[in-house]
């Protein structure tokens, strides 16, 4: 059998940051024309959307800029599905791969993921069905590959994928600045999945756009070396890089962002050593940048008597600490928190600051979380 990413070039475009019609929230389609257009031109065909994102509209988006534009031989398309999100019960879960199924008029899923395992996110797919039910979608030809996207610890995606071993592929996040990461796992993760033979599609290898201008310190690792090479290009070809990968995805949302990828991913050449170590020394200098030092052992979590999920909630603040951005620090902790364990429900219990390994003032910087984001 062929390795699953065999004839997948390295560069998958990412639906989640469509460009938007200005002074609205709704999606540019002739735009977004415009960049499957080219992409395609240069000899890409990965498409990766979700059930979720811009709540369904950027699947109406895919059948309208590409579906219906482009013969289905033509392009490969993923979708995910939530099971976790709102689903009262199997059905309305099941339900999801048929909507999208409508929405982007695809006739069949290349490939199909089941949406953000992980946490207590994963009882829901186990408790709906879910993972026979795209067994059974794979044998009714609607789906041609499936596997998971994955948003957790190494120990948990060694337990899911040894649970789960047919699974054709996972979806990591991995980037440069992650690597190290007790939260993220960057390096941890895909090691994992090395192990059981499993093959990675890589989401966020620019951090949701933050390593495209990354810090000061980090950007002159990267200007003397002399390539001249945009700071995206290394964050992308650092995912490209390791082993085991399908493709790279990135959430382009302009033409401009369109452009310098597939320029520098067309005739795609992984990181030399030299390089390799350039990467590293950036890696370096944005870790040295002051922030909370939180590994991520989540030894806090348990016994938390209000469910805050303290790491990831530091790891939202981190996004606004390291990379500046307010915007991101945001989003990323409304996400965490959509479900609840928001920071200000925090009592001051202590239990949390008995057990920190780093001995980090948690109560402090929770009172803070909830101040700048709530």
């Amino acid at each position: 059998m062929a390795y699953l990413g065999e004839s997948i070039p390295k560069l998958g475009f990412g639906l989640m940051r469509l460009p938007t019609v200005e002074g609205s929230q709704d999606i540019d389609i002739e735009r977004v024309k415009e960049m499957v257009d080219l992409f395609l031109a240069k000899g890409f065909k990965y498409f990766d959307t979700a059930y979720g994102y811009s709540a369904g509209e950027s699947e109406k988006a895919i059948k309208k800029a590409l579906v219906e534009r482009y013969p289905r031989e033509s392009f490969y398309l993923a979708t995910k599905l939530p099971a976790w999100a709102g689903a009262e019960d199997a059905e309305a879960a099941k339900q999801m791969f048929w909507t999208s199924l409508e929405r982007t008029g695809a006739g069949y899923f290349d490939f199909y993921l089941l949406h953000n395992v992980g946490a207590t996110r994963t009882a829901k797919f186990e408790e709906y069905g879910i993972w026979d039910y795209v067994k059974g979608l794979k044998e009714q030809g609607l789906v041609k590959h499936w596997g998971f996207s994955f948003h957790d610890s190494a120990e948990l995606l060694d337990k899911v994928l040894t649970e789960h071993p047919d699974a054709e592929f996972v979806q990591l996040q991995i980037n440069y600045a992650d690597w190290e990461s007790g939260g993220v796992q960057a390096r941890a993760c895909p090691e994992v999945a090395r192990r059981h033979h499993t093959p990675v599609v890589i989401m966020e290898p620019i951090k949701g756009g933050m390593l495209s201008n990354p810090a000061d310190s980090v950007k002159a690792v990267f200007d003397a070396y002399g390539s001249g090479a945009s700071y995206s290009s290394w964050a992308i070809r650092f995912a490209a890089s390791l082993e085991g990968v399908i493709t790279v995805l990135s959430g382009m949302s302009n033409i401009e962002q369109m452009r310098d990828n597939t320029g520098y991913m067309e005739h795609f050449k992984p990181l030399d050593d030299e390089e390799k170590q350039v990467v590293e020394n950036a890696r370096k200098a944005l870790a040295a940048i002051p922030s909370i030092a939180c590994t991520g052992c989540k030894y806090c979590v348990p016994g938390c008597p209000q469910n805050i999920t303290i790491p990831s909630i530091f790891d939202a603040m981190n996004r606004e600490l390291v990379y500046n951005d307010a915007q991101a620090a945001r989003f990323g902790y409304n996400w965490e928190t959509q479900f609840g364990g928001k920071a200000s429900a925090c009592v001051e219990c202590g239990a949390c600051e008995s057990v920190c390994p780093q001995k980090l003032p948690i109560i402090e910087n929770l009172k803070l979380a909830a101040q700048k984001y709530e």
